[in-house]
């Protein structure tokens, strides 16, 4: 397989979680905020008469909430923070410039023969 000059190269780790994921959690966390919304009224019609203060914070979470929850759930798909980017330029080297020297190979002709570019040893 030829390398191709110029082909974009990717790194698995810069890349974002599919789209199901990412719906399924942010419908998990609706789901899950509704649930606690729900839980919230029925303890404040529950506690009116008991705990009327406990009550009215359980109302006012009950009725904040769906507008929290649904602002969260459309909050879209957004790039982990912290992560590089996927795309890495084909043109970077992964040595740094400059010469360096060639390690001994089978069928040269000396130890002292130097590869083309190379430094020579100290």
């Amino acid at each position: 397989m030829r390398k191709q000059r110029g082909a974009e190269v990717f790194r698995i780790t810069g890349a974002r979680q599919s789209l199901a994921d990412d719906v399924r959690g942010r419908q998990r966390r609706y789901v899950i905020a509704m649930l606690v919304r729900t839980l919230s009224v029925i303890a404040a019609a529950a506690l009116w008469n008991v705990e009327r203060y406990v009550a009215v914070v359980a109302l006012v979470l009950g009725v904040l909430l769906p507008y929290v929850a649904v602002v969260i759930a459309n909050a879209g798909r957004e790039n982990a923070p912290g992560l590089p980017d996927a795309y890495v330029p084909s043109g970077l080297k992964a040595l740094p410039s400059g010469s360096y020297e060639l390690p001994p190979a089978a069928g040269r002709e000396s130890a002292g023969a130097r590869s083309e570019g190379t430094a020579p040893s100290a």
